[in-house]
């Protein structure tokens, strides 16, 4: 369930694992065994930015001028719309990502969640994020935000480095970005998120390291650290290209990857999904895809007649459903236990699929994988390396679902 230019979700504060603007699910942070759409987390998408920032290629614009008002009218409409079309009953959480959303006016912010809570049962303890860009979100307008429903923050940090911060063409400096995070943990204590980025062009492991030992001061008690992606189509790629900016080392980014994850976990942070960090406790079978209309006014225009900007519906197949549940389960520490695959595939166990296969075997003892009466989960060390296991894994689901011959679960 969400809005224009949505993005694939996966339920992780201001989670990245898939470009804006083309999936649109009702999903939390895994797929839901429950009938479709009786509950459900939305993303609400806030298209616009003040500037675009080098690397980001994400569904956003940067207009001359809002029509907040047509816009707040259209996200509400829409928003009542999916809802109802869903069956929605039980809105779980609620995500305005961007764009830059800590742009939009609070009452825009206050408006969708009356309407989702006219709609389907929002409870009052449900979780509502809005990321926030350290230049657009003052004291202030952070407490607005909160007067109007919100109840957790994510940070776009990025980085200590104002130099760095240049290259990636945010407008924020270190300093601001420090001033925005004090404010928002004295506002939104224990709820508020910072991101911090690694492997940029240039970017040395000891530097990072600093800041983010430095960060780890200020923070509060989650963390997400992310690697940049070189996309197509933006200008830190374009200056990769040219020559003029040298192209990210993937080993080092590698390196600043694990020891961040061990700088982490000596504080006292917990892993619980590929790029997500918290301490203190902080942190149906029908799905279906939706591709929304990704440009503002187009997306309005189509509200305004049909009530949704739904330009198509894909239903999910069983064996892309499964899918689903082995990547996004394996992102987190729990992994995926044998009671929730069968919620999803009652006939082929994950023994099944995976227990006689080779290369599943040589993953289990190189100890990057954990296959046991619990069910199948990634060691701390093959966390780091998921997208590696899953060329593996996901090939073996696909054969065995086609060959459809369970066997007998092992004992113990």
């Amino acid at each position: 369930m969400a809005f224009p230019g949505a993005r694939a979700r996966v339920w992780a504060a201001a989670a990245r694992a898939a470009q804006r603007g083309h999936r649109v699910e009702n999903a939390g942070e895994s797929p839901s065994p429950e009938p479709a759409g009786r509950r459900a987390a939305l993303y609400v998408h806030w298209p616009y930015c003040e500037k675009r920032c080098s690397y980001c290629n994400f569904n956003k614009y940067i207009p001359r001028r809002v029509e907040e008002a047509a816009m707040q009218k259209c996200l509400v409409t829409e928003a009542q719309t999916l809802l109802r079309l869903s069956g929605v009953q039980w809105v779980e959480s609620v995500f305005f990502g961007g764009g830059t959303p800590s742009l939009a006016s609070p009452h825009t912010v206050a408006a969708v969640l009356e309407a989702v809570a006219q709609t389907a049962h929002l409870p009052a303890d449900s979780e509502v994020t809005l990321e926030a860009n350290p230049t657009s979100a003052p004291g202030s307008r952070l407490a607005e935000f909160g007067a109007a429903g919100v109840n957790r923050l994510s940070i776009g940090l990025q980085s200590l480095d104002d130099t760095e911060l240049r290259l990636l063409g945010r407008t924020h400096s270190a300093c601001d970005a420090l001033r925005t995070l004090a404010e928002a943990r004295r506002l939104f204590p224990g709820r508020v998120s910072v991101d911090l980025m690694l492997g940029l062009p240039a970017q040395k492991v000891g530097p990072w390291l600093g800041q983010l030992q430095e960060l780890l001061h200020h923070c509060d008690d989650h963390l997400s650290l992310y690697q940049l992606s070189l996309e197509r189509g933006t200008a830190l790629f374009a200056q990769v290209q040219r020559g003029t900016l040298p192209a990210p080392d993937p080993e080092l980014a590698a390196e600043m990857y694990q020891r961040g994850r061990a700088v982490l976990r000596e504080a006292g942070f917990h892993q619980y999904e590929v790029s997500n960090f918290a301490r203190n406790g902080a942190g149906g079978h029908t799905r279906e895809a939706r591709i929304q209309t990704l440009e503002p006014d187009n997306w309005m225009k189509e509200v305004m007649l049909f009530g949704h900007g739904t330009r198509k519906r894909v239903p999910l197949g069983r064996l892309e459903l499964l899918e689903e549940v082995l990547a996004l389960g394996l992102r987190t520490d729990v992994g995926i236990t044998h009671q929730h695959w069968q919620q999803f595939e009652p006939q082929l166990t994950l023994w099944d699929v995976f227990g006689a296969n080779k290369e599943v075997q040589e993953l289990l003892e190189r100890g990057l994988l954990q296959l046991d009466h619990r069910g199948l989960r990634c060691s701390w060390e093959g966390l780091a390396v998921l997208d590696s296991l899953l060329l593996t894994l996901l090939p073996q689901l696909q054969e065995a679902w086609q060959q459809r011959t369970p066997s007998p679960v092992p004992g113990g």
